[in-house]
């Protein structure tokens, strides 16, 4: 005999996860709340302010009157001022009419699998992935595929995992670079071969998130999109949260086909419609003025991970590997499970991540809601002497182990 569900909320809720990232920083709060000393390592948040230009930018638009509504896709200057940056930055060609700027790229993310997917159809995930692409695809109706690569690989799919996880029922493959949770980032050859791959699949698009392109520490910024062999099947997502320390700004935006801008637009328009007028014209100035202070983020974030990397290696038994973008870590802790403390045992990466946070009051995110149990982030977007104290801090409580 069936049961029926007296809760008033649909099952699509229902059945979603909570943001692993929001609940650990929520947990982390609470904590606080009772007069805790916390450190929270768990959200993907720059601790930069905005530079100064680009919000002098913004409150001149207020006085310029920029207090309406937007067309839906953007203002046109943002838009002309965003194909600027795609030719600039990444050698990618686009027109007006083909970007649109979003409430963040996580709304980017929202109106392309609604736009792209009918109940049923399949999206390559390369894991460990950003934790909203699974909950983002299911939600549309979508099918997750996971594809993962381990720190024996650096976290980086190959092109023939890539060609292995391809059906008739695939409609695009998702992956981020330099990549959240992990700080991979794909290099020329390697796009070159998973697009080579995917090529193969007319059927098949191309979801890049680059929202992490200016925190890179090896070299120029490589974008799949600019291979032949899927140059029209590629849409490319970014945003100013990372780049440019705007992570409240909610700007987001996609370079795509025609077809798809347009198809991402109509979502879009009966959701939330255009975002914020005034934030748009600072973003105009962030993409066309002074980039130091970007550089100089980004020269602040490669020291916080070599500090970072020397004080993980010296905890015995976690594993790191060398990320190479974004400012996150991602250790291997398979050593610890099995392990105990007291009447605790650490089975897997939510107990771990639990278990750090009440004995050394430092919140992290578990491996598994990124898709990968046996790992967990770590954010370095955060002071030096916190840094220092929350990793001493979880040595001693990884020695308190057996």
């Amino acid at each position: 005999m069936s049961i029926v569900s007296t809760s008033p909320i649909s099952q699509r809720v229902l059945n979603m996860a909570e943001s692993a990232t929001l609940k650990m920083s929520q947990l982390a709060r609470e904590l606080r709340a009772e007069g805790n000393d916390v450190i929270s390592l768990s959200l993907g948040e720059p601790d930069f302010d905005t530079p100064d230009h680009i919000k002098e930018a913004a409150k001149k638009a207020l006085d310029e009157g920029y207090t309406k509504y937007t067309p839906v896709p953007g203002l046109l200057e943002l838009r002309e001022a965003i194909c600027t940056k795609f030719k600039r930055d990444n050698g990618l060609e686009f027109t007006p009419n083909q970007i649109v700027v979003s409430t963040g790229a996580k709304q980017s993310l929202h109106n392309l699998c609604h736009a792209f997917l009918d109940e049923g159809d399949e999206v390559v995930i390369f894991s460990p992935y950003w934790v909203t692409y699974s909950e983002i695809v299911s939600l549309a109706g979508g099918v997750p595929v996971d594809v993962f690569a381990g720190i024996e690989n650096d976290y980086k799919v190959t092109a023939a995992q890539v060609d292995a996880a391809i059906t008739d029922k695939t409609k695009f493959v998702l992956f981020s670079s330099p990549c959240n949770p992990t700080g991979s980032v794909y290099l020329a050859h390697e796009l070159e071969a998973i697009a080579n791959v995917i090529g193969k699949h007319e059927h098949v698009y191309v979801v890049a998130d680059e929202i992490y392109e200016y925190i890179n520490f090896v070299g120029k910024h490589s974008s799949i999109g600019t291979f032949d062999a899927v140059k029209d099947r590629t849409i490319t997502v970014n945003g100013f949260a990372k780049g440019y320390a705007m992570t409240g700004w909610r700007l987001g935006y996609i370079g795509a086909p025609l077809h798809i801008a347009k198809a991402c637009a109509k979502h879009q328009g009966q959701v939330t419609s255009g975002t914020n007028a005034f934030a748009q014209k600072a973003a105009v100035t962030a993409l066309l003025a002074d980039m130091t202070p970007t550089y100089e983020m980004r020269k602040e974030f490669l020291r916080r991970r070599d500090m970072v990397l020397g004080l993980l290696r010296e905890i015995p038994g976690l594993k790191v590997n060398e990320p190479e973008g974004a400012f996150y870590v991602f250790p291997d802790i398979s050593n610890f499970m099995g392990k105990k403390f007291g009447d605790k045992i650490i089975n897997n990466s939510n107990d771990f991540c639990m278990y750090i946070l009440t004995e050394a009051h430092v919140a992290l995110v578990a491996g598994v809601s990124f898709g990968a149990e046996g790992y967990f982030r770590m954010s370095y977007a955060a002071s030096e002497a916190q840094l220092r104290a929350a990793i001493a801090r979880i040595k001693v409580a990884l020695k308190k182990l057996t």
